[in-house]
């Protein structure tokens, strides 16, 4: 099957951004950002999730390689957005079915905090710091306004995925076999 033109625009955009600024350090966890994105991908793919929900958890974290704040801006006590970042760069390139995940991913995060007793004390020592720069755990109200999102659900699973890709010792697939494989339905969504 040939790519579309968009589709292989996009793919080099994607390797572009992913295999030059990825190689960032991800946290305390001995892996960078491209790791981080690769096994987000290969979680979301062996629950079986759709082509647009595989490419979200791919480029969940795209805001913190597209941001001029440095490495690790949480460290400094700085919310670099990243989820807002990422999910604009996403909205401009893909549908809401890849972007909205993206975009309320770190909501879906304060979300688990607020109903799941044991959830925020399961979180990694990065994710407990950046969860006091963006709020912290829901209120009642937050956490109704959240549910009526129609993404709710997809955030919900992405975030999940996130804190599973923090393996020092996982294996995966490429960053061009999952594109080659997701991007084009994705893009159609």
């Amino acid at each position: 099957m040939t790519t579309p033109p968009l589709a292989e625009v996009l793919r080099n955009e994607i390797q572009d951004i992913y295999l030059g600024n990825a190689r960032r350090p991800y946290g305390l966890y001995g892996i960078n950002q491209l790791q981080h994105a690769l096994q987000s991908a290969a979680h979301a793919e062996a629950q079986a999730l759709s082509s647009p929900l595989v490419i979200a958890c791919l480029l969940h974290d795209v805001g913190h390689m597209i941001h001029d704040l440095g490495e690790a801006p949480a460290e400094e006590g700085v919310d670099d957005l990243h989820e807002a970042l990422g999910a604009d760069w996403a909205a401009a390139r893909f549908p809401k079915a890849v972007s909205e995940p993206i975009r309320l991913h770190v909501a879906a995060k304060r979300y688990l905090c607020s109903v799941e007793p044991g959830y925020q004390e399961s979180l990694s020592k990065d994710s407990r710091i950046s969860l006091a720069l963006q709020g912290g755990a829901m209120s009642s109200a937050e956490q109704l306004a959240f549910l009526q999102n129609p993404f709710a659900d997809q955030a919900i699973a992405l975030r999940r995925i996130d804190e599973l890709a923090k393996d020092k010792d996982a294996v995966t697939d490429s960053l061009e076999k999952f594109l080659e494989r997701h991007l084009v339905t994705a893009l159609s969504a």
